[in-house]
């Protein structure tokens, strides 16, 4: 019988296959995002919408926002010699506001969809993810023969407005879909078992898949999707659009967004 691989094991093997990797050119709360105060544009603020329930990209840690996207917030409004500030959204509710100019910019791992890109514009992306899946250990044996095993779910969890949803109705329409408002919650209703399974960005299922070890959850090994984080602008704020993408290569070049990326998630490469 072949020997069972711990989470860090797991995580490392993940990372390899699914070729997470940097391109150039999700402390778990379980609380739902809560809506800001509206901030009215400054010439000297940094308005940047997250929602902050998906660690390690973003999340609240006591009373602070942290996570990937929060460090590279800091340091590209320290780039513009501006002052960050956090706007707190739904997820749904994260375009609507950029477009409405309640917020400047989108930096809450947002991957890059030809749908989106219809209104929104995108910086050149930073990393490079896809959706995986969440499942219970017991079940890794049912799943082991990849994509075609999920045609065998009961019940599959996704977040609302999101590309695992897409992903889910797109390829497996015959399959019960439940909508979650928060990753946690997925993940309770996996242990729990009343989904088979909960498919989400890859970094934030390898985060709930370390958080819940004890209690019975692991990772499918396959990546469900290739897809691209960066940021969202409106399409008229060109300058601040090419602001960020001279920021996200000097940056780059630096090696400074590696040693972020890095931080945040060990084992990307």
């Amino acid at each position: 019988m072949p020997k069972k691989l711990s989470i860090k094991q797991l995580l490392v093997l993940t990372f390899f296959i699914a070729g997470v990797f940097l391109t150039t050119g999700c402390v778990s709360t379980g609380q739902k995002a809560a809506e800001s105060v509206a901030i009215p544009p400054d010439i000297n603020i940094l308005r940047v919408g997250v929602t902050p329930n998906a660690p390690p990209l973003i999340f609240k840690q006591g009373n602070g926002i942290v996570g990937l996207e929060a460090d590279l917030a800091r340091e590209f409004a320290k780039y513009l010699d501006k002052s960050p500030r956090f706007v707190e959204l739904k997820w749904e509710n994260q375009i609507p506001a950029l477009l409405e100019n309640r917020i400047d910019i989108i930096m809450s791992g947002m991957s890059i969809t030809r749908l989106r890109e219809v209104r929104v514009a995108f910086s050149i992306p930073y990393f490079k993810s896809g959706q995986m899946a969440l499942i219970r250990r017991e079940d890794s044996a049912r799943f082991s023969t990849g994509l075609f095993a999920l045609t065998t779910s009961s019940a599959i969890g996704v977040i609302k407005d999101t590309t695992g949803e897409y992903f889910v109705e797109t390829n497996y329409s015959s399959v019960k879909k439940i909508n979650f408002s928060t990753p946690q919650a997925a993940a309770k209703a996996v242990i729990d078992k009343k989904i088979d399974m909960f498919i989400y960005d890859a970094p934030m299922i390898l985060y709930l898949a370390s958080e819940n070890e004890i209690k019975g959850l692991t990772v499918l090994f396959t990546l469900l999707t290739e897809e691209y984080l960066a940021w969202g602008f409106r399409k008229d704020n060109k300058v601040l659009l090419k602001s960020a993408n001279d920021f996200l290569r000097t940056f780059n070049d630096e090696g400074k967004l590696n040693k972020i990326i890095h931080y945040w998630i060990p084992f990307a490469r």
